[in-house]
């Protein structure tokens, strides 16, 4: 059994990663907060409580209350074969669970953005990393979704700590996953479309989009599908109003809706300046193997890790500095010749399925590293991670 505690219960990326478990034939018990009101999920789940975007202090403080409700659950957390943590707050709990209830459990800790606040020269970067440090010593595995997590963050700051164990973004291949399309598309007429779909957190994204819409009236159409994060973009709807060719449709259920909200695009956005200089140049983006998946080609900034995947399998199209100008410069090609957009669409379809979907066996082999370091060394550093997913040194 997996003992999983996540961030958010209601976050999309919770669910693939439970999934993900499920799939790979283990029990889950979630132990997660949530953003907002409580929703049924497909697994057994234990109610934290309410946590709130960009509370980062209300969240670790939040531990203490969190360890008086898992008291009630020690019979389930002691039958775990792994408790398996994502974020930094509930890698916090998970460690301090372990010690109350004096288990030997082993803890996966994984990292799907490097916070901002962990990063720079800062007197508070340098304090939390000093708290980082102290929980990753009791961690017998690390799992990263890009290795700049690695190259730019755990090795600068802890390069005693050992290896990474490297699970990418990619879709789950669950049932409810639709096929891919077929290869054979003609090339598209009418407005050019772009999507931007996900966590809508960047504000200088939208001003690019929101400019090009200004720009290209009748020849482009933007939609935006996902959840704003309010604390940069709080009125998303007012600022699209009177802009006939930029919708927000809100929310979407993932793997359900996404074949049919990657149909209605030709180009899927890309682009994240969140937290620029840092994690926003290091992550790779769910939405650039949800759109490879279903043919859609990526549009991204130069020199971000996004820049260099989509370079390497040559599935998109990167805008050098200043983007505000080499935007609008490729969409006017674009329009004036739409068989780039066909010829990388072929691409991406003609690519091997495994670019995309997670192996079906990663999980496993994650799994079995984390217990194999754990008997040999103890919960004290991190394990090498298995083959296929080494970050070397």
């Amino acid at each position: 059994m997996i003992a999983f505690f996540g961030h958010n219960v209601n976050d999309a990326a919770i669910a693939r990663r439970a999934a993900a478990f499920q799939k790979a034939g283990h029990e889950v018990i979630g132990y997660m907060p949530r953003r907002g009101a409580a929703k049924p999920v497909p697994w057994t789940h234990v109610d934290l409580g309410e946590t709130f975007d960009g509370a980062y202090w209300q969240r670790i403080k939040s531990i203490r209350s969190s360890l008086r409700i898992l008291r009630d659950h020690k019979e389930d957390l002691k039958r775990a074969t792994i408790l398996y943590a994502r974020n930094l707050d509930m890698l916090a709990l998970a460690v301090s669970l372990r010690r109350k209830l004096r288990l030997k459990t082993p803890i996966i800790y994984e990292c799907l953005d490097v916070h901002h606040r962990l990063t720079g020269n800062a007197l508070s970067a340098q304090t939390l990393r000093r708290v980082e440090r102290a929980l990753l010593r009791q961690a017998s595995l690390v799992v990263i979704s890009s290795p700049r997590f690695d190259t730019e963050h755990f090795r600068k700051y802890y390069p005693r700590l050992g290896r990474t164990f490297l699970i990418e973004n990619r879709l789950i291949d669950a049932p409810d996953l639709p096929p891919r399309p077929s290869s054979a598309i003609s090339e598209a007429t009418g407005p050019l479309r772009i999507g931007w779909f996900g966590n809508l957190r960047c504000r200088r994204s939208l001003d690019l989009l929101l400019n090009l819409a200004r720009s290209y009236p009748h020849d482009v159409d933007i939609t935006l599908r996902g959840y704003p994060a309010r604390t940069v973009i709080p009125n998303l709807e007012a600022e699209l109003d009177g802009i006939s060719n930029i919708t927000f449709h809100g929310r979407y259920e993932a793997p359900k809706d996404l074949e049919a909200i990657y149909a209605e695009v030709d180009l899927v956005w890309a682009g994240d300046w969140y937290e620029d200089e840092a994690n926003s140049v290091w992550l790779l983006p769910n939405r650039i193997y949800e759109g490879g998946y279903f043919g859609g080609p990526a549009l991204a900034p130069a020199g971000t890790e996004t820049a260099r995947w989509i370079a390497e399998n040559g599935v998109g199209l990167l805008l050098d500095p200043p983007v505000e100008t080499t935007l609008p410069a490729a969409i006017s090609r674009l329009l004036g010749n739409r068989s780039e957009i066909s010829d990388m669409r072929a691409k991406l379809l003609n690519a091997p399925r495994s670019l995309f979907v997670e192996e079906p066996d990663l999980i496993d082999k994650m799994i079995q590293t984390a217990l194999g370091h754990q008997s040999a060394a103890g919960p004290h550093s991190i394990a090498a991670t298995g083959p296929g997913a080494e970050i070397g040194r």
